[in-house]
Formats: structure tokens, sequence, C-alpha cells
């Protein structure tokens, strides 16, 4: 069973039908304790980052998730899920994440129009299982005003231009993020769900 996180903040059942499309068994749980026994994790996200660490301190869900990190569960963040596994983001003020990867999530340069919303390229930068056969350059769907900047490139999977390159996939161990929604982003991010599916078997 893929555990999808409800911490009031995510698109939960897009999240749940995109893993059931390719073959993933996955159920929504409201409560901590229901993580035991998960196969693996999806931390959907919409909305503003402090909203959204608020919601998972308030519920208690923020050391449960980094000891099943550090368990090696394999994990999955989605658009604000991905961000919160950073240190800090500077959305509307100063707030910290959960600290697992190392990094900040940034507001876009100014003169760019934000949210980025619709579709835009990934680049792949190096071989993941995560990523075995997504074609670069494929595109996904984005909506985001904030980006991920990895202190360390070694766990940037794929980058986005939109006026900079910035990470719109991360992943390290079992450990993995995307910016973009990959149940909205068709064969692409489909793909992408499939081989994390594949890896929790």
């Amino acid at each position: 069973m893929i555990a999808i996180i409800d911490y009031g903040m995510g698109n939960l059942r897009s999240a749940l039908r995109g893993i059931e499309q390719v073959g993933g068994a996955a159920r929504i749980i409201q409560s901590p304790r229901e993580l035991i026994g998960a196969r693996a994790i999806v931390l959907p996200g919409d909305g503003a980052f402090g909203q959204a660490m608020a919601n998972l301190r308030a519920a208690g869900w923020v050391e449960p998730l980094k000891q099943a990190c550090a368990d090696g569960v394999p994990f999955l963040g989605i658009c604000v899920g991905m961000q919160l596994l950073f240190e800090t983001s500077e959305e509307m003020g100063r707030h910290a994440g959960l600290g697992i990867l190392a990094g900040e999530v940034k507001r876009f340069p100014s003169g760019l129009q934000v949210p980025q919303m619709g579709w835009n390229q990934l680049h792949l930068q190096q071989s993941n299982p995560l990523l075995q056969n997504v074609p670069n350059d494929g595109y996904a769907y984005f909506v985001h005003s904030y980006y991920c900047a990895p202190r360390d490139s070694s766990i940037t999977l794929a980058t986005t231009d939109y006026g900079i390159d910035f990470a719109s996939i991360v992943g390290r161990g079992n450990l993995w993020g995307t910016q973009f929604h990959p149940e909205k982003s068709q064969a692409v991010g489909l793909k992408i769900l499939e081989n994390f599916v594949k890896m929790t078997k």
C-alpha cells in the first residue's frame, strides 16, 4: 500500500487516481499511525509553504515522515510536497521546512509572470530509476510561483527553464520530488509514477 498523506493541502484524489492508473495500490491516510506498514509515501501539496508546514506540525506528521525517509521507505513529494523537503522557504516570510534536503525555496525573479502555469520541458541531468524511459525534454504540467534551490547539485535529476534554470525533479536514495504534477502530466508524468510504483514492490 502506498500512503498518500492528507494534511489539508493536497490534490489527494488526483494523486490517488494517477497511482492507480499505473497499477499502484494507494490509500489516503489522515493519521501518522496509518503509516505503519506502508510500502511507500506520497506527499502531495497545493497552496502556501508556511501553512503546509503548520498543518504537518499540528497533525503530528513531521517526525514520522522524517523517520520514514531515514528508514528507507520510498518517498515522493509533489509540488509543495517537494518544496517541504527542503530547509527553508521565503514564501510569505521565512519558514522552516522538513530539512531532509539541503537548500531553500525561492520566489521566481521579478519580471517573470507567476505562477508559472502550464506545460514546460524537463531537461534530464542524470539517470535514475525514477526516470527510466522518461524522454529528455518531455513536457510536464506546472503550477507554482516558487522553486527549489538545492545546495547539493548532485540531487538535481532534471531542470526546467522558466527565466532561470531550476530543479524540477530531485532525488537522493529512496527520496524523490517533482515540482510539477505528474498525475496531470499525461504520458511523461504517468511514466514517472509507474517507475515510482515499481520501486515500491
